[in-house]
């Protein structure tokens, strides 16, 4: 089934009165929604430990990651990534499966996944596939697992980080099997990208666009309700209006992030079509990112590659993002950048362009609404500083706590319709 395009969800409402008028089943107009996704980066762009190189790390065997949707639905699909891949990557087999905790899943109700029918695929360097839809009812906020063998040695290329025992690789072919024999951890998931549920009629997401704040650091992030986008979704699910398990949030935040710049991930401008207006049935965007473009501008002239942009060049790439989201029919809402004073990079001068971009967020009209993070979790004795009940203890990266300010930041009026 065909995502369907968020301006046509009125169009949608029409079709579903005369469905109803006839008779005939709403679940006739059950579309792909996203219920969980992650942003894709390249392993060579991330740190590794001294004397290894990315090339160096390879996976076999089977992997199975443990994911948490945010939106109920009988069917779903998996959407596997080799995006900065440089050679195929082959799938001998994939299953999905409600998660037992840890590397284990419930046999029952475990479902193959395949691939135009086949339960083998070859996804070619830079593409992405999806799987045929699978019979598994999922409920927000009820992990599932994905498993999938690969069977060469592969090399690491597409990752993302999660939340710590949310991957394990172990040797051999398990992906059916309950649980995995001789299974290791991992601090990344690997090719495994997203996951559409097929919702019912009027079911959207929301994406949380940004940097490490919204991928979860400082949280407490191995359970992963404690970043904020998951709070947010939870919320979400307890409001009356928002009708249980039909509004999904999902997080694109990738630790590091820039906005206008390449590094720990494509820059916040170039993966923006692909992470946020590509999901289906997106609705609305909240973007929270540009800390880092500020920070590392303290590096400029030291370290390669780096730039100190101005408030106003930050400005302009956010407006850019607002008006690419709007020609596609999805809603903006801005956050304001949270205080980091503490923090290793922060100096006055750095404040002045954080307080110059939040008064522009604050005072321009083209975005739909606009979320205070700063005034949420600054200290009301010094404005620059995380409030301490919020600050993880890095000056930067709220706790749960914070996470949890956060997720209450956000107006719900401004997620509707």
């Amino acid at each position: 089934m065909v995502a369907l395009p968020v301006r046509l969800h009125r169009r949608h409402c029409l079709v579903a009165a005369v469905l109803f008028g006839l008779g005939l089943p709403m679940h006739a107009m059950a579309a792909w929604v996203a219920g969980w996704a992650a942003a894709p980066q390249n392993l060579a762009d991330l740190p590794m430990p001294p004397g290894l190189s990315a090339p160096e790390l390879k996976v076999a065997g089977t992997l199975r990651q443990r994911i948490v949707p945010t939106l109920d639905g009988p069917r779903v699909r998996v959407r596997f990534s080799n995006l900065f891949g440089q050679r195929p990557l082959q799938i001998a087999a994939a299953t999905v499966a409600a998660s037992a905790g840890d590397d284990s899943v419930v046999p029952s109700g475990m479902q193959a996944l395949r691939f135009g029918g086949r339960p083998q695929v070859t996804v070619a360097p830079g593409r992405e596939v999806w799987s045929d839809a699978a019979p598994l009812r999922v409920r927000a906020g009820q992990p599932i697992a994905v498993s999938f063998e690969l069977p060469r040695e592969t090399p690491i290329t597409t990752v993302h980080r999660l939340p710590l025992n949310a991957t394990w690789t172990a040797p051999g072919a398990w992906a059916s099997a309950p649980k995995l024999d001789g299974a290791r951890r991992s601090p990344y998931n690997y090719f495994v990208t997203g996951l559409d549920v097929d919702a019912p009629l009027g079911s959207r997401t929301v994406v949380a666009f940004g940097d490490s704040i919204t991928e979860g650091s400082g949280s407490d992030g191995d359970a992963e309700p404690a970043r904020y986008p998951q709070r947010l979704a939870e919320r979400l699910r307890e409001a009356p209006r928002a009708g249980s398990g039909t509004v999904a949030v999902v997080n694109a935040g990738i630790g590091g992030n820039r906005l206008l710049a390449d590094k720990t991930g494509p820059s916040g401008l170039e993966r923006f079509d692909r992470d946020v207006l590509g999901q289906s049935g997106v609705s609305h965007v909240l973007i929270l990112i540009g800390v880092n473009d500020i920070g590392y501008g303290t590096f400029a002239g030291v370290l390669p590659n780096v730039m100190a942009p101005s408030a106003e060049q930050l400005a302009t790439g956010l407006q850019s993002l607002v008006n690419r989201a709007h020609a596609r029919g999805v809603k903006v809402l801005l956050g304001t950048l949270l205080p980091f004073k503490g923090a290793g990079y922060w100096n006055e001068g750095n404040e002045a362009k954080r307080q110059t971009l939040n008064a522009w967020i604050r005072t321009q009209r083209s975005a739909d609404g606009v979320v205070d993070f700063d005034a949420a979790l600054r200290d009301a004795a010094d404005p620059q500083v995380l409030n301490a009940a919020y600050d993880s203890g890095d000056h930067l990266h709220p706790n749960a706590a914070g996470t949890a300010a956060m997720a209450q930041a956000v107006d719900l009026k401004l997620l509707g319709r």
